[in-house]
């Protein structure tokens, strides 16, 4: 049985009564942190994309932040109406409240259209300084019709360092190979993440020049890991107006920023391209996320490169596309809790 199997059960199970669509708020899984230098530390997990199934990668990095470095972890989704995980449902987040004690926030969000009484929750929390972790499509995480908080629309450009542009790789056809920026080989977020792919195709990408670039993408010939570099492909690269090998140089796919945002706080970010379910089978990807945890946290100093990162039991995630989540999968299951 694999690790979202055992995140379900039905909502019965839970006395939650899904009368109205307002009942969604409710529903999260919550880890409780074991043993490790995160204890005290809530991290709250936040999933919301259409094709990349970060309802499936998510709750096993909570597992791992918990169950091997001492984390408190809370996962929230988007779900319909019946109580179950529907990623398609742009407007739903479960148990936003969580966000208002999260030490640090991970999203992995697409075009999300948050009501007011949410999003204030994830505004709130930026506010304050707490740090941020975007994977893939949270370069595009909001698209924001109404309300109070459309400035977010552009949080990714703005904040993180990078909105939608386009696939520089061929998508569902050529991978993405990391390869470390030599200038800044010495970042505690790359310690013992040297050897990371990713299935999902390398975006392009054009952070700020305040970014410190981690890591590239070198395009591959295809979603094997140990497929070669493309040589030869040309594309124009829409931040300078030229065209270029796709490969030299090849793109930021890891980057962080320390920001200081409207109230004047100031935020560590860390944001990677990569972050499809499946490339989360990579283990120097899952080590940077994780080693991203701690830094985002000020806690460099807890970072060896050798910890745990292994998944919590089996980890067998559905290859990406759009309409591909698995409804039978969506009931939350394990005792969950407002956090």
């Amino acid at each position: 049985m694999n690790l979202l199997s055992r995140i379900f059960v039905f909502a019965a199970a839970m006395a939650l009564s899904l009368s109205s669509v307002h009942a969604e708020h409710h529903l999260s899984v919550h880890y409780k942190g074991k043993a490790g230098p995160g204890k005290g530390k809530h991290v709250v997990l936040v999933s919301g994309d259409e094709e990349y199934r970060s309802e499936e990668c998510l709750p096993m990095l909570g597992r791992i932040l918990a169950d091997h470095h001492g984390f408190d972890c809370t996962v929230l989704f988007s779900v319909n109406d019946k109580g179950e995980i529907d990623p398609n449902n742009q407007k739903s987040v479960t148990n936003a409240k969580a966000m208002a004690s999260a030490d640090l926030i991970i999203i992995a969000l697409r075009f999300r259209n948050w009501p007011d009484e949410d999003m204030k929750h994830f505004a709130e929390a930026y506010h304050k300084g707490v740090p941020i972790i975007g994977l893939r499509t949270s370069t595009h995480a909001f698209q924001l019709r109404q309300g109070s908080y459309r400035d977010f629309n552009s949080f990714g450009k703005k904040v993180l360092g990078e909105g939608w542009v386009s696939h520089w790789g061929a998508h569902k056809r050529e991978g993405c190979r990391g390869v470390v920026e030599e200038s800044n080989k010495d970042h505690p977020i790359l310690k013992g993440a040297t050897d990371v792919f990713a299935d999902s195709d390398t975006y392009e990408a054009a952070p700020p020049a305040d970014a410190t670039i981690l890591m590239r993408g070198l395009v591959t010939e295809s979603l094997k890991p140990d497929s070669k570099p493309v040589t030869g492909k040309r594309k124009k690269n829409r931040a300078t107006g030229k065209v270029q090998d796709v490969n030299e140089p090849a793109m930021p796919v890891a980057w962080t920023r320390e920001l200081k945002n409207p109230k004047g706080k100031t935020n560590r970010l860390f944001c990677t391209t990569m972050g499809a379910a499946t490339d989360f089978k990579s283990e120097g990807l899952r080590r940077m996320v994780v080693n991203g945890v701690f830094w985002g946290l000020g806690m460099e100093d807890q970072i060896d490169g050798k910890a745990d990162v292994s998944p919590v039991g089996d980890y067998d995630p559905t290859f990406y596309s759009f309409n591909g989540f698995k409804l039978s999968l969506i009931h939350i299951s394990e005792p969950t809790r407002p956090y």
